[in-house]
């Protein structure tokens, strides 16, 4: 049969070259049909005598693979769940059978008696980094990134990964990288014993054949006779002293929410009590029991399919040809004006960016050479990359240096009339067609537009802070946007590799509004009596980043204070709670205390190397009530069913309509606990009629913030989903 993906030709000293190089794709990935291809090559090799070893590398410049493929991952999914209700038993034993291939296939490599070095250039995460660890040599480009990031979509390396890597590095530094999922530089990964050589790309082949003519063993080290392992036997005092510090780094990194991190934990230490064979299958196991979990499918169905489908175009209108923005305006050179021109630059489009004076203007500037010199510092960046970089940027305080850019963005103070003038001034002087955004994070679209001539061509493009760190953004619709407007932000956002989500027009648009349930929910804690400690401690075991009022100091208690105040200005004192007005106004006014921007808010923020830690007079102001006062259980469902909650009401009012931007937004623009996939997933997998029980049972308790909606009594009476019932858009682009 004629391989259709990869490459064979074997040099006069009998080294094989193994080119892998699917057509019609720019990433080489994992697919059935280039396992089954794998399967017959190693077939193959081992009956020729003429073959005395492998190199496996890629055709794609800059990348060995990105690990597996969407579309075998979601049909693992899609077969189990529709024979797991005729025949369950059957179904986990053809999952167990289809989950092993992988596995099954990098054994063969490594036990077929011939020896294979991987060569990789660039990227090379999951499967694909598992294959490189099966085979009996590692020889890595200087630019290459390894990792093995399953845990992160709600799985973990079972194709050998839990298995290979703690017995190639000590098992504290295997078990880090593995639960943490972190990509390595090739240096990292040469410390942890896990690749052999760095080269330039342009080595890669000569280096690795070299390891082969100087006789690499075809075995790997755990198949020879006296292996042992770097850090001892698991029953040894020096495990004695590993593994209660493992089960601390798992508790810190996790909070024993996620099934697959656990599974990592139970495959490592059980698997290193047996041969590799044995731990394989231990290692299978696991891999079958958390394909089975509701994390595991809400995880991949939110981190990994639908934001591949977000990026790559999910919500662009059809028919408008590709937008290319070469020069960007951003009106405002405060921080989030500045972070927008930073990743702009950094993406190679040049910045016009405007502030009320020179000096000011100057400074937005400077933000980037700070950035850029950090980068700089620790050799991510050269001296040449961050004069080009600063090149791109063009501090002014003169508008008319507006009349040649293809999009503006304003990101002046968050005031409608300041919005308004900096908007007149801007559209006075850019060109015909180009196209007009605002960054504000909660005043309507609509309302702002009325400003600038075109309503067609005025579109909200809201970004979060830190703009250079956050990988979302949030698009949003006024009433008159038009098509031009959202393919040009949705390709805008492609360019400076965020992740879009776009959402009809209301006050607060999606992300906010989640975002202000979570922290009036501390609000409303505070105000109960329950102590700051714990109230930050329920939001982080409920999987959330931060705590509530970590993150009000981040966003900054006075940028609250002035929200709340244009919310009741423009839709009267009922809209906002006047407890809450009261806290906050207090808090700013009475006492300074504005976040982290200004040194002190909910916490305390010392001068370095001291740690931030709350602030002692929260106790006069709120007076705690003793801990054992309230259900830490209780506590952790409030903050996650208030978020949950105030989702489904985006989708009732029509701000959100597609779910997988709720989920992905939630996720990526505040952190909304991974492991549940999202707000809106965070319903479907405990089911409508569950979380209608639960918001029933929280309304008698704390009131009517927490009355389910009619959207949600109809989903739990007619056993329906947000996925079934709103089905998402297909892609535009594949």
């Amino acid at each position: 049969m004629t391989e259709q993906n990869f490459a064979f030709e074997v040099d006069a000293d009998g080294i094989a070259l193994l080119t892998w190089n699917m057509p019609g794709r720019s990433m080489n990935v994992f697919t059935i049909e280039v396992m089954d291809e794998i399967d017959r090559l190693v077939d193959r090799i081992v009956a020729d005598d003429a073959v005395k070893g492998v190199v496996i590398a890629s055709g794609k410049k800059g990348s060995f693979s990105g690990g597996a493929d969407l579309k075998m991952i979601r049909g693992l999914f899609e077969i189990f769940d529709a024979k797991r209700r005729d025949d369950p038993e059957a179904a986990v034993a053809e999952l167990f059978e289809s989950a092993g291939q992988m596995s099954r296939l990098y054994r063969k490599i490594e036990t077929c008696g011939k020896p294979f070095v991987a060569a990789v250039d660039g990227t090379c995460l999951g499967g694909a980094f598992e294959l490189a660890l099966a085979c009996h040599g590692r020889v890595v480009s200087t630019g290459a990134k390894l990792g093995l990031p399953e845990v992160k979509v709600g799985i973990f390396p079972g194709a050998g990964g839990t298995q290979r890597v703690p017995r190639l590095a000590d098992t504290q530094s295997a078990l880090q990288m593995l639960l943490k999922g972190e990509t390595l530089s090739p240096d990292k990964a040469k410390r942890m014993n896990l690749v052999d050589r760095i080269v330039a790309p342009d080595a890669l082949i000569d280096e690795a054949k070299a390891m082969l003519a100087a006789g690499l063993s075809p075995m790997n080290p755990w198949d020879q006779p006296g292996f042992k392992l770097p850090s001892g036997p698991v029953y040894s005092a020096a495990g004695a002293q590993v593994w209660p510090a493992v089960a601390s780094l798992y508790r810190k990194e996790t909070n024993d929410n996620y099934p697959g991190a656990r599974a990592i934990l139970q495959c490592v230490y059980e698997g290193l009590l047996l041969p590799m064979d044995q731990g394989l299958k231990v290692e299978l196991r696991y891999f079958t029991q958390v394909l089975q979990t509701t994390e595991a499918a809400m995880m991949i169905r939110s981190l990994f399919v639908s934001m591949q489908e977000l990026n790559k175009g999910a919500r662009r209108p059809a028919g408008i040809p590709p937008q290319a923005v070469k020069r960007l305006g951003v009106i405002g050179a405060g921080f989030m004006g500045a972070g927008i021109a930073h990743v702009a630059a950094k993406a190679g489009i040049e910045v016009v960016l405007i502030d009320r004076d020179q000096a000011s203007a100057d400074k937005g500037k400077a933000h980037s050479r700070t950035l850029t010199e950090k980068l700089v510092s620790q050799g991510r960046a050269s001296a040449e990359d961050l004069e080009t970089l600063l090149g791109r940027i063009h501090a002014t305080p003169d508008f008319e240096q507006l009349g040649e850019v293809d999009l503006v963005i304003e990101a002046v103070f968050e005031d409608r009339e300041v919005k308004a003038e900096a908007t007149r001034k801007a559209a006075a002087v850019m060109k015909p067609g180009a196209i007009f955004a605002s960054n504000t994070s909660t005043i309507p679209i609509t309302a702002l537009a009325g400003a600038f001539p075109d309503a067609s061509r005025f579109i909200g493009i809201h970004f979060f802070s830190p703009v250079e760190k956050m990988m979302l953004t949030e698009v949003i619709l006024a009433e008159e946007t038009g098509d031009l407007a959202l393919a040009t932000a949705l390709d805008f956002v492609k360019a400076i590799r965020k992740t879009p989500i776009v959402v009809n027009d209301a006050r607060g648009f999606f992300a906010n509004r989640c975002v202000f349930r979570f922290i009036e929910e501390a609000y409303e804690m505070l105000l109960e009596g329950v102590p700051p400690a714990m109230i930050e401690n329920a939001a982080k075991f409920a999987g959330m980043p931060v705590g509530p009022l970590a993150l009000n100091d981040e966003v900054a208690i006075d940028l609250s204070q002035r929200i709340m105040k244009a919310t009741i200005k423009d839709a009267g004192e009922s809209a906002v709670d006047a407890r809450h007005m009261a806290l906050v106004n207090r808090m700013v006014d009475d006492f300074g205390r504005t976040g982290r921007k200004g040194g002190k808010g909910f916490y305390d923020y010392p001068a370095k190397p001291a740690r931030k830690h709350l602030w002692p007079g929260l106790a006069e102001f709120f007076p705690p009530k003793p801990a054992d006062s309230f259900d830490f259980t209780e506590l952790k469902s409030r903050f996650l069913a208030t978020m949950a909650l105030e989702a489904a009401r985006t989708v009732e009012d029509g701000v959100v309509t597609d779910p997988r931007e709720a989920d992905v937004g939630s996720i990526l623009g505040f952190g909304y606990a991974p492991y549940t996939g999202g707000t809106l997933s965070f319903i479907d997998g405990m089911g409508a009629k569950s979380f209608v029980a639960l918001c029933e049972k929280l309304e008698a308790k704390y009131g009517e913030r927490f009355r389910p909606i009619r959207l949600l009594n109809e989903m739990a009476a007619r056993n329906e989903t947000f996925y079934a019932r709103f089905r998402p858009q297909s892609p535009a682009a594949a």
